[in-house]
């Protein structure tokens, strides 16, 4: 399958390794309005982990300065989105109504109510349209919600999913909760999405935090509330910038084992009843080159992306707004 990248900064960057790696995949166009990029060189670009960017050889491919021009290249099939969020809603559905498939990076707008243009436009196409939540399939969170959802350690009891960094500043428009939606939909629709993937909607929400931008802190302790005395805990956000690093983490208690993780220096564990403890067996996979494979895996056997579905990332960017409405009622319950 032909793919063409639009947006060549961190996250692209990051796409491009992984396409690169990817069997039956070429890539056949990119566009960003830096020239510097478009040349290839884009070792200067950095985010909140991972390594430096890398220097391309762009010369045989198409190079646009405008997204838009991309979409006409008839040599691209499907366009692979890793634009600011702000762009997201537009972007997507220009290359639907294009005729193209699209994969587009989390999270997938910064209201709800945004997605459902998306959503129309998909079903008006006849296009895939997948949003890129990497933690389903992340080895780590994938083999979680696997043994959860396999009733072998019976019923989830407590879960706490924690994602934190310093504030964002290699881009402007990230600390602009006008652009990004601030650290709530940008940093933990993550985990968002994957107690969705994994736990299914809530009945209730409740959140206490602080949003306070100019000091770069936006954070929440939000709870999630279920049927059967199950709360889900998200808690995390942007810290004070540049020094605060990255981590990611969960806690799950299920009735027969108890599952611990954090990126800070705990491998997966299962804790059993019995007092026995043993790591996680996982794959060694990429879930950047997963979640690409599994959309190329779509659209070119024609079936939509179940695993990933564009539903179900809408429903984050719902939940995310019914999270910050909870937060600015500092511990109200909410339904």
């Amino acid at each position: 399958m032909k793919i063409g990248v639009v947006g060549l900064g961190f996250m692209g960057s990051t796409h491009l390794k992984a396409i690169k790696k990817l069997q039956g995949v070429e890539l056949a166009a990119v566009s960003d309005p830096n020239e510097k990029i478009l040349e290839g060189d884009l070792s200067g670009i950095q985010g909140n982990l991972g390594g430096p960017g890398e220097k391309y050889d762009f010369s045989g491919i198409g190079r646009y300065r405008d997204w838009r021009d991309l979409l006409k290249d008839d040599n691209v099939e499907a366009v692979d989105f890793c634009t600011p969020t702000y762009f997201h809603v537009d972007n997507a559905v220009e290359a639907l109504n294009a005729g193209k498939h699209v994969l587009v990076e989390k999270p997938m707008a910064i209201r709800g109510a945004d997605t459902d243009r998306m959503l129309e436009a998909a079903a008006r196409s006849g296009k895939t349209l997948m949003v890129a939540q990497v933690l389903r399939f992340f080895p780590a969170y994938r083999k979680l919600r696997e043994l959860v959802r396999s009733g072998e350690v019976g019923d989830a009891r407590m879960a706490t999913f924690r994602r934190r960094c310093g504030a964002p500043f290699w881009s402007q428009w990230l600390t602009d909760p006008e652009k990004s939606g601030g650290a709530i939909i940008d940093l933990l629709i993550h985990d968002i999405d994957f107690v969705l993937h994994t736990f299914g909607e809530p009945e209730t929400v409740s959140a206490v935090g602080i949003e306070d931008l100019p000091r770069g802190l936006d954070v929440i302790t939000a709870s999630l509330y279920y049927p059967g005395n199950l709360t889900v805990v998200i808690q995390g956000g942007w810290y004070h910038p540049k020094a605060f690093p990255f981590s990611m983490e969960y806690n799950v208690v299920c009735d027969g084992a108890t599952f611990e993780f954090s990126s800070a220096g705990k491998e997966p564990t299962q804790y059993g009843v019995d007092g026995s403890e043993a790591a996680l067996d996982l794959p060694e996979t990429d879930g950047y080159e997963a979640e690409i494979s599994y959309f190329v895996e779509c659209v070119t056997e024609g079936k939509p992306p179940a695993f990933c579905p564009p539903e179900e990332s809408a429903a984050g960017v719902k939940l995310a707004d019914k999270l910050k409405e909870a937060r600015r009622k500092n511990g109200v319950r909410i339904a």
